[in-house]
């Protein structure tokens, strides 16, 4: 089908309005110019939506709450897939999301992505369209969560760096592209990559909103500043001794690296002897010093006013310098080099110049490195508290830890659903123990391979719980933290009077979730109650029950927060009915309020005739 083809078929159609034909006329006659395009292809996960709603449900029996301590932070493990519990999410914490990190699947062929229950080779044709089909509805879902300050971190490597740049750029803008940091995890270098020897992978930093978004310096001692000087040519500290030491420090065993260095005592500069008069040192052929040279040189450097400065050591016999006499030496003398005046004359060190990360910034850098990072010791960490079990590639806490320390605030809700081994609550329980926060942390994960249950919710139970390490050490837990385990499930799509009840009485945990009030105080069989603190949450499942939920209300303390879920067939949530206690609540009808949550969100059901115009579409984008 030709250009006019489409449009002739596009304005005959009876599928949509005037306006709508416009529209797309207006697409087919504006090709997309630049960025991504790639062949959608169809996700299981995305066609369950196509029937289904997802629901989240509480397994009470991995709940870990701590009854003595109030106002602590319930951290979320939800297991399932994550483009199910990101729909879910939207109704909860649309807008609420300080700051997501995630590190998707890096598509290397290598058996790491999975699409459709099959892993995806380098072989396979469609390799990038399955990864930015997977990965553009779940950063699309990913931007609606965050708030108008939120950022995400995307940790990823060069096999999808420049599809994930793009992608991010059509989804959150380019206008609120923050940095692309290469983020250094093997200094030593992978051995086994073609070329070069492979360091670092890539963290992507992008902000909803780069105007309102604001990033955290790194706490830095100011000692650690000041113990650095600069010059011309950048920062310095004072390093080694200019004299060698050690087995290799004697004058025979390195004799052209042994010569004077002449200090002018007027301007206390280095200057040094001429090419002809360092050969002239040693003689290479009986292998011999010329001492008697050397003091003649002496006696003519300080009759002009120079400090004739040779290596020796303690026991005054002579050494050598740290370097050889060449070139790039010599101007290394003019630069790298500190003189010192001391009671006994001169003392030469090697001005120390810094090494990557090596000098503090308290403003984060664009190269990041620390260490820390290490990916062995992402391995060794999972390893310590596990013992038993292993995870492939988990992220060193430091390096989650620093990207929350730059990116929350105490009180921050964290998202992670790239979960893997759950790094990123354990970066938030530690970083919470470490400055007195209250951050709050949402984790998603498959189960595959009983990963959910066994690594990501294990590991950070031992570390709330405290545990015994691999090496048999006794790590206390971190006690302050509350973690609650969710499964999701799927009520019918179809708007039935069946469908509707039963979405309402599986959502409870939901609004658990959304209100963030989860001690159930009171239930009966229409009507359950939660409370934490002065919030009261209050589910009516029958519209015969509101008189005993209105009870309920005019006992509750005054200055009470109290929200209201009502089952209603209509969008009307009784309002009438709850006249009496109108002022005090914030009434909401179920299921309604969801439907309105997901009515942009889950995938539209498509005609025949529109899919066809979608094909048609695809051939000019």
């Amino acid at each position: 089908m030709n250009k006019p083809e489409l449009i002739k078929k596009i304005k005959e159609s009876n599928l949509f309005n005037s306006e709508e034909k416009s529209r797309l006329i207006e697409l087919i006659n504006h090709n997309k110019r630049y960025g991504l395009v790639w062949e959608e292809k169809t996700e299981d996960a995305e066609q369950e939506l196509l029937d289904k709603i997802p629901v989240l449900s509480e397994d009470v029996s991995k709940a870990i709450i701590n009854q003595s301590v109030k106002d602590i932070p319930n951290h979320i493990l939800i297991e399932g897939d994550n483009l199910h519990a990101l729909t879910t999410l939207c109704f909860t914490h649309e807008n609420k999301i300080d700051v997501i990190y995630i590190d998707p699947p890096y598509n290397t062929g290598n058996k790491d992505f999975k699409y459709n229950d099959t892993f995806v080779d380098k072989e396979d044709s469609y390799r990038h369209s399955k990864w930015l089909s997977f990965m553009s509805k779940r950063l699309r879902l990913a931007k609606r969560l965050l708030k108008s300050t939120g950022v995400i971190f995307i940790s990823i490597d060069d096999n999808e760096m420049a599809q994930l740049k793009l992608l991010c750029d059509e989804i959150f803008l380019q206008e609120n592209f923050v940095a692309k940091l290469p983020t250094i995890m093997n200094l030593k270098g992978n051995q086994d990559q073609f070329g070069f020897a492979g360091t670092h992978e890539y963290s992507m930093v992008y902000a909803k909103n780069s105007i309102r978004a604001s990033f955290n310096e790194f706490d830095i001692d100011d000692e650690s500043i000041e113990s650095w000087q600069q010059d011309e040519l950048g920062y310095f500290k004072k390093g080694a001794t200019l004299i060698a030491t050690g087995e290799d420090a004697p004058r025979e065993k390195r004799p052209k690296m042994f010569y004077p260095i002449l200090i002018n005592n007027k301007t206390s500069l280095i200057e040094l002897i001429s090419d002809s008069e360092h050969s002239n040192l040693f003689d290479e052929k009986n292998r011999m010093f010329n001492d008697e040279y050397l003091l003649e040189l002496k006696n003519k450097y300080e009759s002009k006013d120079y400090t004739f400065l040779l290596p020796t050591n303690d026991t005054n016999g002579y050494s050598r310098w740290r370097w050889g006499w060449n070139n790039a030496n010599k101007i290394k003398f003019q630069t790298d080099v500190i003189v010192l005046k001391t009671k006994k004359g001169f003392s030469l060190y090697k001005k120390q110049r810094p090494e990557l990360n090596e000098l503090p910034s308290k403003k984060p850098k664009s190269i990041f490195y620390k260490p820390e990072y290490s990916s062995g010791n992402g391995t060794s960490q999972v390893k310590q508290i596990l013992c038993d079990k292993r995870f492939n590639n988990p992220k060193p806490l430091e390096l989650i830890k620093d990207f929350l320390q730059i990116g929350t605030k105490k009180t921050s809700i964290i998202l992670d659903f790239f979960a893997g081994s759950g790094t990123s609550l354990h970066a938030t329980i530690q970083l919470n123990a470490e400055d007195g926060g209250n951050r709050q942390c949402i984790l998603v994960t498959n189960n595959e391979n009983k990963i959910c249950e066994e690594v990501t919710y294990e590991r950070n139970k031992r570390v709330i719980n405290g545990y015994i390490s691999e090496k048999g050490t006794k790590v206390e837990g971190l006690s302050e933290n509350n973690l609650r385990y969710f499964k999701t499930s799927f009520v019918g799509r179809e708007r039935t009077l069946k469908n509707k009840r039963q979405l309402c009485q599986l959502s409870t945990d939901v609004l658990r979730i959304k209100e963030n009030c989860y001690t159930e105080i009171k239930a009966t069989k229409n009507i359950r109650i939660f409370n934490e603190g002065e919030l009261y949450l209050i589910v009516v499942f029958d519209d015969i029950s509101i008189p005993n939920a209105v009870e309920v209300i005019q006992k509750l303390p005054e200055k009470s927060m109290i929200k209201v879920y009502v089952f209603s067939e209509e969008q009307d949530p009784y309002t009438e009915d709850f006249y009496e206690v109108l002022d005090k609540i914030e009434l909401c009808a179920l299921p309604d309020a969801i439907y309105k949550a997901y009515q942009h969100i889950l995938p539209k059901k498509k005609r025949k005739e529109m899919e066809e115009i979608n094909a048609a579409l695809n051939l000019f984008n």
